[in-house]
């Protein structure tokens, strides 16, 4: 079996070197190609690629920026392997990663996997703090990194693999640029495919650098929500409101406050304390500690006004979703 590695990259150069360095310690050498996808970058990685590839069976390609899933499926499209791994361009591979993942592969009879995510020591507290909100059981209930039941598992692009055959019934990844692995899991489990998570098979993923770019990437993902529940019917869940909950009785805490009746915002120092015990306890950083409690509440207002304002465009206002959101399809 070969493995080919899509991994789409958009003005981030040196994380591309870091990913690459990390291929090079890998365990187990066995045969597999790296396709990097230079999406309209203007800061390209090419002279960085260029250095490997006397090390390293990569491919470097480029393309007019189209969007991270576009950008995946000219990779796919041009991969020789029977196998696609699909991995963003902000994370590191542990050295025993391609060890486990031909491990796996070979012992179960899968159509697409899913692996998980965690923070290297060498990452700023403010990674880690975003790292512990996004995979934290007390701010998601850890599902990016569990499977509870075959039907609550979804893919997520920075760490998963799709077999040739799947790509090629479900044409890959659509023009939507956030949420595009969430329907492409969708769309793989209505055709039948077997998909699992391998819960030990992780990646060290950087994710945003500062909390300005993590509100924004936030947002988009709750943006994309109702758009993903309005063309995948059924899938709605009522904890996608939760974010939303989350902000609007933060705001009315913080008016009830104003007027004199601190009660309500007793709860919010509450579930405040319990984040920064629990991350403390997992990073033994103060530091790291008191932002996972902010990276928390960025989080979930992101998401939340994100999720909010598109569900009323579309079940409210009833505005078609392409013409109501034309930049997460260009």
């Amino acid at each position: 079996m070969q493995l080919s590695f899509i991994i789409p990259v958009y003005n981030r150069p040196l994380e591309i070197q870091e990913l690459l360095d990390s291929f090079l310690l890998q365990d187990n050498k066995k045969d597999f190609e790296i396709i990097i996808i230079e999406d309209g970058s203007v800061k390209t990685a090419e002279s960085i690629v260029e250095k490997y590839k006397n090390k390293l069976n990569v491919v470097y390609l480029k393309k007019k920026n189209s969007g991270p899933g576009d950008s995946r499926n000219f990779g796919m499209k041009r991969a020789k392997g029977n196998f696609f791994v699909l991995l963003d361009s902000d994370v590191i591979l542990p050295k025993d990663y391609i060890k486990i993942l031909y491990n796996e592969i070979s012992k179960l009879d899968i159509d697409a996997f899913g692996g998980v995510d965690d923070a290297h020591p060498s990452f700023t507290a403010i990674q880690k703090a975003i790292n512990y909100a996004m995979t934290s059981f007390l701010t998601t209930g850890g599902l990016r990194n569990k499977e509870n039941n075959a039907n609550s598992f979804q893919l997520r692009s920075f760490n998963m693999g799709i077999s040739k055959e799947v790509f090629l019934n479900t044409k890959g990844f659509s023009k939507q640029r956030y949420g595009e692995d969430i329907d492409l899991s969708n769309r793989i489990k209505k055709l039948g495919f077997t998909a699992k998570l391998i819960s030990h098979l992780k990646v060290y993923h950087k994710r945003r650098a500062n909390f300005e770019q993590f509100f924004k990437q936030t947002f988009n993902f709750g943006r994309a929500r109702p758009i993903l529940n309005k063309t995948h019917k059924n899938t709605a869940k009522i904890t996608y409101w939760f974010p939303t909950l989350f902000t609007f009785g933060l705001l009315f805490s913080l008016l009830f406050l104003l007027l004199g009746q601190p009660i309500p915002i007793l709860f919010y120092l509450v579930y405040f304390l319990v984040i920064f015990a629990d991350a403390y306890q997992k990073n033994k950083n103060f530091k790291v500690a008191l932002l996972s409690v902010y990276a928390t509440v960025v989080q979930f207002v992101g998401y939340g006004v994100g999720f909010f304002r598109s569900w009323v465009r579309l079940y409210v206002q009833h505005k078609p979703v392409k013409e109501t959101f034309p930049k997460m399809f260009s």
